[in-house]
């Protein structure tokens, strides 16, 4: 439980470091996305290569690639959560809204507000859950269980660090949604903060 109150403790602290600079850490938060999500579409790309070349030398050579399963396995991470805080700020990711979108603006906006703030909470957890196990596969040098021998850590890494996106973009659309001023319409990477006003 303690380990809980110091993640509170430090997520309140970084979100009062981030209201005070706004503007650039959204700005500098978009690029990031934008590149991260660049690296994503990359592993996709090289899974697919990979995932035919493996195809094509076990049908016409009968020389499957050794480690070709587990490689794809390690590359699923890195795919799915550096893309996460770019999906959130392009508003991409699936919404629920036949409650909300039949309720007065001011109910919408207060609900979005709180919805917003219970995300933070659980990718805020997530992101340390997650960095715990990174770091553990790391101490021990954690590898895969058949050869070739691949390291886990650099997989189990990319978990953390979407998840920290996630957490910081979501965080920047509460504070666009509370204060307006403070991050104006217009802003890169707020659409999806956007499309409940």
């Amino acid at each position: 439980m303690s380990e809980l109150l110091e993640l509170a403790i430090g997520v309140v602290a970084i979100a009062a470091l981030v209201a005070l600079a706004a503007r650039p850490v959204n700005r500098f938060a978009w690029r990031v996305e934008n590149a991260l999500s660049l690296v994503s579409a990359a592993l996709i790309l090289f899974a697919m290569l990979l995932v035919s070349a493996e195809v094509i030398s076990r049908k016409f050579f009968n020389m499957p690639i050794p480690g070709q399963l587990e490689l794809g396995e390690l590359l699923m991470p890195p795919i799915i959560f550096l893309a996460i805080a770019y999906t959130q700020s392009t508003g991409g990711h699936v919404r629920m809204t036949i409650v909300i979108d039949h309720r007065p603006p001011a109910w919408r906006h207060a609900a979005e507000i709180i919805v917003k703030i219970l995300a933070i909470a659980v990718y805020a957890v997530l992101c340390f859950y997650s960095a715990k196990f990174a770091w553990r596969t790391w101490q021990f040098q954690d590898v895969t269980m058949s050869p070739p021998y691949f390291l886990i850590w650099p997989s189990a890494i990319m978990v953390p660090i979407g998840m920290f996106l996630v957490t910081l973009r979501v965080y920047l659309e509460v504070l666009h949604l509370l204060f307006p001023k403070l991050l104006p319409d217009g802003e890169p990477g707020l659409a999806s903060a956007s499309t409940a006003e």
